[in-house]
């Protein structure tokens, strides 16, 4: 059975694209790989952070709605993000260094079986830093040396993402009959899945909880994105897909990579994308992230799109 490779990136709404990106590069250390606009809405930037090039399951991407208002947490959504770090003593790091710099935050504690350390960003989303321990990360995670965060207490990349819904049994059915998850623990009220068995950066929470649904607003999750080898394997997934019962949303060339979108029984909407070409088709590493980016068939309206977005800083 064909199987997911685990995430590729994951995607958010801010308020504020300056603040977030001061959050992101500034106190995360992260790479801002890609300054691009939102290719269904050109008037919204669209902003791609990870590691030297923004390796899949190293990103996180961000869409700016100034218009945004406050969102009130529920069920039926993607509720939490996991950062990788490499040590304890990482956990410990980043508690100074978020009590320094005025970052709400907890105490570190467990998570996922995980010794972790919740914080949220400016917008209110909800993220957790989960010690790796020093195990295996994909090679083709590359690291961004010229980060503002000592090396051995950098982001890795992503570890568990927490989908908090209605119904915990059909999403666990969905991902282990569709795309072959592992079923690693579960209770009434969680269940833990890994797309590779005992690996992290591939790994989904369900948590079981009935109430209202959330309101999306500034903070929210907009979808998670899994990976897909090349446009072959979407291909082979979008039938799949179809053959379980579900409607495919979108299916679209990105320029960067291919998606696919479709939503789940309880609404959380999931991306199937490709691992290539990749953010260094347009750009050289060096390059990356200081102008804006637009895919070809944008490219025409240019002068366009760029008086309509601010600066970022």
């Amino acid at each position: 059975m064909k199987k997911v490779a685990g995430h590729h990136h994951i995607s958010m709404i801010t308020k504020n694209i300056k603040e977030n990106n001061k959050f992101y590069q500034n106190i995360l250390g992260l790479r801002r790989v890609k300054v691009s606009v939102n290719q269904d809405d050109p008037t919204m930037y669209h902003l791609f952070y990870g590691d030297l090039i923004g390796s899949p399951g190293t990103g996180l991407t961000f869409f700016e709605m100034p218009l945004a208002g406050s969102m009130h947490r529920g069920t039926n959504a993607i509720t939490r993000i996991g950062l990788l770090v490499p040590s304890y003593e990482s956990l410990v790091y980043w508690k100074e260094r978020f009590t320094q710099l005025g970052v709400k935050h907890g105490e570190i504690t467990t998570y996922a079986g995980r010794e972790a350390l919740n914080f949220e960003d400016r917008d209110g989303l909800r993220l957790v830093l989960l010690n790796h321990a020093g195990k295996t990360i994909p090679a083709f995670w590359l690291e961004w040396t010229n980060s503002i965060v000592p090396s051995e207490h950098r982001i890795l990349g992503m570890g568990a993402v927490e989908i908090t819904v209605q119904s915990l049994e059909s999403l666990s059915k969905m991902l282990q009959n569709m795309f072959g998850y592992t079923l690693v623990s579960s209770s009434n009220q969680q269940a833990i899945l890994q797309s590779v068995k005992g690996q992290a950066f591939g790994e989904i929470v369900i948590v079981q909880q009935d109430g209202p649904r959330e309101r999306p607003g500034r903070g929210s999750v907009h979808h998670l994105a899994i990976r897909v080898k090349d446009h072959d394997e979407l291909k082979f997934w979008e039938k799949r897909i179809k053959d379980f019962g579900y409607k495919i949303i979108k299916l679209t060339d990105r320029y960067y990579f291919e998606s696919l979108y479709f939503k789940e029984e309880n609404g959380i909407i999931f991306e199937l994308a490709t691992d290539g070409p990749g953010f260094t088709i347009d750009t050289s590493i060096e390059e990356l992230g200081k102008k804006l980016d637009l895919p070809p068939f944008l490219e025409p309206k240019r002068a366009e799109i760029e008086a309509k977005l601010g600066p970022i800083g």
